[in-house]
């Protein structure tokens, strides 16, 4: 489960609350219970339960239901029902919506990417990349691992990945092969991965690094590759990562690859969900 402070459910629902229900209070109609009922208009995989559910009840709503993040939910079903007064059920309304059709849209397309790499090969993850929203990181975690992937990398103090950047620094990449060892005492509990290309892949799998990270190569070369690779070290780990997408994901999970690195999930559209309500 993603963590969220009350502060962030706080800075959620102020995003559409800053003050009051304008227009129950207009009408007066405040205080009157009520019902309300989410549901779905398409085929998807549940995301964004347990924030709504604390957004609910920071508004002063009773969850009565609520089907869990990571379910399949067939279109016109509906998965959470509120009850409270009506100022409450608006209030939730459109935050609750809001959370609901953009989480589920991208755990919907992460487990359509999910189940096609598993259909070929069971032990490639899908995993997501740094390249995510300006301030939504938490909520498109949530959103990817209800589809059944990982966060690859959620920032720079996790994982120790070389990229040519950091190579140039170095001096080249003779200098980092020559380095390699300085560089792995310094991170004995992390391991050490480079993305590489295929030349520099394989002298890198005889220096002895955990893991290489390939970009932009082409599928059908990348089988032979991993191939040769595990014959140089069997434990390497192999990530793939550029221009993955749900067309061609199971292309890349069948050449044998560990993990697949993307950003697809995160371009999900929204789902066509809505809400029912009705006074008590």
């Amino acid at each position: 489960m993603v963590w969220f402070s009350e502060a962030r459910i706080d800075q959620l629902i102020a995003e559409d609350i800053p003050y009051l229900d304008l227009t129950s209070e207009v009408l007066g109609v405040s205080d009157q219970p009520g019902e309300m009922e989410y549901y779905t208009r398409e085929d998807c995989i549940l995301a964004g339960t347990n924030v709504v559910k604390r957004i609910a009840q920071h508004l002063g709503c009773e969850v009565v239901s609520a089907r869990d993040d990571g379910e399949r939910v067939p279109a016109g079903e509906s998965f959470m029902t509120l009850r409270g007064p009506a100022s409450g059920l608006h209030q939730v309304w459109k935050v609750g919506l809001n959370a609901f059709d953009h989480l589920s849209a991208v755990a919907t397309k992460t487990r359509q990417m999910v189940d096609a790499a598993h259909a070929v090969n069971p032990r490639c993850e899908i995993l997501t990349t740094r390249k995510s929203m300006p301030g939504a990181k938490d909520l498109l975690t949530l959103g990817i691992r209800a589809g059944g992937a990982w966060p690859h990398r959620l920032g720079l103090s996790e994982t120790v990945l070389v990229f040519d950047h950091h190579i140039s620094f170095l001096g080249g990449f003779e200098a980092l092969l020559e380095q390699l060892p300085a560089i792995r005492s310094r991170c004995v509990e992390k391991k050490l991965f480079v993305e590489a290309d295929e030349e520099h892949a394989r002298m890198l799998a005889h220096a002895g690094v955990d893991g290489i990270q390939f970009d932009k190569i082409p599928v059908d070369r990348l089988a032979g590759l991993v191939q040769e690779l595990r014959g140089i070290d069997p434990r390497l780990t192999l990530i793939a990562t550029g221009g993955v997408n749900p067309s061609n994901v199971a292309a890349y999970a069948a050449t044998g690859i560990d993990g697949i690195a993307t950003t697809a999930p995160f371009s999900a559209k929204p789902l066509d969900m809505s809400v029912r309500m009705r006074a008590l």
